[in-house]
């Protein structure tokens, strides 16, 4: 591992009625430890875990439109307020890794198109094309596989663009990294599939506070359980008039 705990700073300057203070679990935010190489974030839309997974990847030196250390260009709406008020304790301090932030992929994408026009060699960390000329998840896996080495990874809502065989293979290069001890992973995401990855931490951002949990507890795992072992209990409830 190289990123361990993550803490607020003297909180005396927050706002709590200002975003993302409006959020319960960033208004009351005040230490994460990590035990893991992969940590899950996990909760519903709106309950803080992309907003404080952008705020670790910006503390941490990464362009918060997404990117590595060395990756600059602006997207409106990307900084980060909350990234500020953390701090770090690092077991060793990393300057490689990657923010895959995946509403704002495309524009990524479009940057590399500007440095391939610059120097000539900017796709060759992206399988040697344009991301721009695959589809969605299979740029996503150009990058995975071409751009993923060590380092500490931040990925928000990676199955985005990936077919659960495709989340399968994001799996893989995952296990293949953290397991030789050269990557730490830390992922917002609602797919089960991700978060069933083994002796991961998984992290619930939906009460007041984060909360540690196992994966048979989260509520994706036992919606999607539910849902596909008797799909039709859920029309009758959804359709009433099925």
């Amino acid at each position: 591992m190289f990123l361990r705990t993550i803490s607020l700073r003297d909180s005396k300057e927050i706002d709590d009625a200002t975003y993302p203070f409006t959020i319960p679990v960033i208004r009351n935010f005040s230490e994460v430890e990590l035990r893991s190489n992969v940590t899950f974030f996990v909760g519903e839309n709106g309950s803080g875990k992309s907003t404080l997974l952008e705020a670790i990847a910006d503390q941490a030196g990464f362009n918060t439109a997404g990117g590595s250390r060395n990756n600059f260009y602006e997207v409106e709406k990307s900084s980060s307020v909350f990234g500020e008020y953390l701090q770090f304790s690092w077991m060793l301090k990393v300057n490689e890794g990657f923010f895959l932030r995946s509403e704002t992929f495309y524009n990524f994408a479009s940057h590399i198109d500007e440095l391939q026009k610059i120097d000539g060699r900017a796709y060759d960390a992206y399988g040697g094309r344009s991301l721009h000329e695959s589809s969605h998840g299979e740029s996503f896996l150009a990058l995975f596989n071409n751009r993923f080495h060590k380092g500490l990874y931040f990925l928000d809502e990676p199955e985005a663009a990936l077919s659960p065989l495709r989340q399968l293979s994001l799996l893989k290069i995952i296990h293949d990294m953290e397991s030789s001890g050269k990557a730490q992973f830390i992922i917002a995401t609602h797919s089960p599939i991700l978060m069933a990855y083994p002796n991961s931490q998984i992290l619930d951002f939906d009460g007041d506070e984060i909360a540690e949990v196992e994966y048979e507890d989260t509520d994706h795992y036992n919606i999607t359980k539910d849902f596909l072992n008797a799909p039709e209990r859920y029309f009758r409830e959804l359709f009433r008039d099925i």
